[in-house]
């Protein structure tokens, strides 16, 4: 059942603003599959509820005063709108950990993904993108459309400590601790997916990187990335460009 009784505090709405701007950029970045897939964010002071774009947008519709806010079982609290079921099941799964590491959540099914996803090894340590996530992205093998709370304890279990998980044959999803730090790991991981594609379909053999090289570089984007010292942290520097960009380019996801 739908409501109107959507958490209302600044913070709130705030990340109402971000899970919407998340969706636009998904649009603007060709990663929309119509309505499916799903994008949510804890809500601010309320452990047990978070907010997910509504079944029935297409990404680029989605503003904050759309979003739906509901609880781990499934229920819309508030918002108007249909919920798509399988988005409960992953992100109601992820959000229930109470981990902070997950505060958002981001789900694909683009095309590079989904082509990736389907590869028997994965995402390849062949290029500078792809080792900046390598050794951050776990995988979760198909078992039908993801409607079955009994997945959840296999999810949870195959994403462990990673930020990025790959679910074969099905698409790519980042967490974070916030939505910039979300969307800058699912950008990464999907360009790396799509880097990985154009090489392979360039009918040629393909130069593998030394393992010295890969350890090494592992390891810079851990400084790159990191928490704290690195100089591109949580995505904060992307995040206000991106901002910027759909302010300027797809206006009203504040709305």
């Amino acid at each position: 059942m739908s409501t109107d009784s959507l958490t209302q505090t600044d913070a709130a709405w705030n990340a109402r603003v971000e899970l919407a701007a998340a969706c636009r950029l998904t649009h603007l970045f060709g990663w929309t599959d119509l309505l499916a897939t799903h994008i949510s964010i804890r809500v601010p002071g309320c452990s047990e509820h978070y907010f997910v774009n509504p079944l029935g947008l297409l990404f680029d519709e989605v503003s904050a005063s759309s979003i739906l806010e509901v609880d781990f079982a499934g229920r819309v609290i508030g918002g108007r709108g249909d919920l798509n079921p399988a988005g409960t099941v992953i992100h109601g799964a992820i959000h229930a950990t109470g981990s902070p590491a997950a505060e958002a959540v981001i789900h694909l099914h683009s095309r590079e993904g989904v082509a990736v996803s389907c590869q028997r090894d994965g995402l390849l340590p062949l290029t500078q993108m792809a080792l900046m996530i390598h050794d951050d992205v776990a995988y979760h093998d198909f078992q039908g459309v993801v409607l079955d709370n009994e997945e959840r304890t296999q999810l949870l279990a195959d994403l462990g400590d990673k930020h990025h998980l790959i679910l074969r044959n099905h698409g790519t999803l980042s967490i974070g601790r916030n939505m910039p730090e979300a969307f800058g790991r699912i950008w990464r991981l999907e360009r790396a997916c799509r880097f990985q594609l154009a090489a392979q379909s360039a009918g040629v053999l393909l130069r593998e990187l030394p393992q010295t090289v890969i350890a090494r570089t592992t390891q810079q984007a851990k400084a790159i990335y990191g928490d704290h010292s690195g100089f591109l942290p949580s995505g904060r520097r992307e995040w206000a460009a991106l901002l910027r960009r759909l302010d300027r380019e797809l206006p009203g996801f504040r709305n």
